[in-house]
């Protein structure tokens, strides 16, 4: 045997399948942006969400009044098909209640593995003293349930979409604005579809971060991550190796954020998508919203930007919402200077 000729083929071999072995980074294609409508049909529009229906058609939600927390604030609908949206709708409008009426909340739209269409959204006078409501479809979204408060104590989704690892078992990302001394805390509430039951599941936050409006990705069935909005310049991840059951190591990651919602998707190659506002927070609220991306992850720690959705000097450009649909094709939402939904579309290369 030719000694020289059989270790260079091998060398050749193992470059290749080293370099076969890595993956290679995204790239963004055929991006193309819109707005959901483009004369709104009320003042203000914040806080959107996002699903993939049966026949190619999404359904977009979100909240639409006069401003956020006035008394019009309703939750209107949009479906998307043929790459053109409806006219929106208001689905749910403010609960009258005890002689007042009260404004409506951050929606979630979530389809289970049993085809059941979830309007979840909350109702109250501020986040901090609001209370989970939900309805539900049965033929997405063209008749719609009663409205059902949820159980005392049970918020639901408070802003991003859950995640359905077990069929039936469908993990919802929560979180509390305490009253008293203004503390933000995350945990998971688990509703039972079969049994209409809820749990809640505490977050092991050992630093105790101020931490809202988790996102999940999902690594495996047994394996998840919740990423979460925070006051401390970063976003803080929290991991679950029990299909959501007990959930550790809170820390904060390397991914600056202002104070901002965040949504992230889990990619059918098990890669990852993050929609973030990547700049630190300012003297005022709204301070670092000018900025709004979209970035990549192969294990949810380390992100790379993939490019901007928004880069200006001035605006607020936020509460994003983010999908992988059926054809692999990415949509995102987000809430544009709290007068427009803008619709954002892309492949991945």
């Amino acid at each position: 045997m030719n000694l020289k000729k059989y270790y260079s083929a091998l060398v050749v071999v193992m470059v290749f399948v080293s370099c076969n072995s890595v993956k290679k980074e995204p790239k963004a294609i055929n991006i193309t942006q819109n707005y959901i409508a483009k004369n709104p049909v009320t003042a203000a529009s914040h806080a959107s969400t996002l699903v993939e229906l049966e026949n190619k058609t999404l359904l977009a939600a979100w909240f639409g009044g006069k401003y956020e927390g006035a008394k019009d604030v309703g939750i209107y609908v949009s479906s998307y098909k043929d790459q053109e949206w409806s006219t929106p709708k208001e689905l749910i409008k403010p609960l009258i209640k005890d002689g007042d009426t009260l404004p409506c909340w951050n929606p979630v739209l979530f389809k289970s593995k049993a085809q059941n269409l979830y309007l979840f959204y909350k109702v109250g006078k501020n986040p901090r003293e609001w209370f989970g409501a939900m309805i539900v479809s049965k033929d997405d979204g063209k008749t719609w349930s009663e409205s059902k408060l949820l159980p005392k104590g049970i918020l639901g989704p408070i802003r991003n979409k859950p995640v359905e690892t077990t069929p039936g078992i469908i993990l919802c990302g929560s979180s509390t604005e305490s009253i008293d001394d203004n503390k933000w805390r995350v945990f998971i509430e688990t509703y039972n579809e079969n049994t209409d039951n809820w749990t809640i599941t505490d977050i092991n936050d050992k630093k105790n971060f101020d931490i809202i409006q988790p996102t999940f990705l999902v690594h495996s069935d047994k394996k998840i991550q919740i990423l979460s909005r925070s006051r401390h310049n970063k976003l803080i991840s929290s991991w679950s190796e029990d299909s959501g059951r007990t959930w550790q190591k809170t820390d904060s990651i390397n991914v600056v954020n202002s104070n901002s919602g965040v949504d992230a998707v889990t990619l059918l190659d098990k890669s990852f998508l993050l929609v973030n506002n990547p700049l630190k927070m300012g003297k005022d609220w709204f301070n670092g919203r000018n900025i709004l991306d979209v970035e990549y992850s192969n294990d949810g720690v380390n992100w790379e930007k993939l490019f901007d959705l928004e880069n200006q000097k001035e605006g607020e450009f936020s509460y994003p919402a983010i999908i992988q649909t059926s054809d692999k094709k990415i949509h995102i939402l987000y809430t544009y200077d709290r007068k427009f939904i803008k619709h954002t579309t892309f492949d991945l290369q």
